[in-house]
């Protein structure tokens, strides 16, 4: 997959539903670095990980916040 397309379609869908909860992403493939910077100076709540075990330890913490 390309990360950054999907990273762009994440940021624009979360825009346009005025997103209020943290949203926790893995991205894995093509561009992927790419992908993660769109989605870290969308200034959104949008928190990447590395893998599904961080994701899901990333998702804990921020709903605990």
């Amino acid at each position: 997959m390309k990360c950054d397309v999907i990273a762009s379609g994440i940021v624009n869908a979360a825009k346009q539903v005025a997103l209020k909860v943290p949203v926790v992403v893995r991205l894995e493939g093509t561009n992927v670095d790419q992908g993660k910077r769109i989605l870290k100076e969308s200034g959104m709540t949008l928190i990447t990980a590395e893998d599904l075990d961080d994701a899901a330890e990333k998702a804990v913490k921020a709903a605990s916040k």
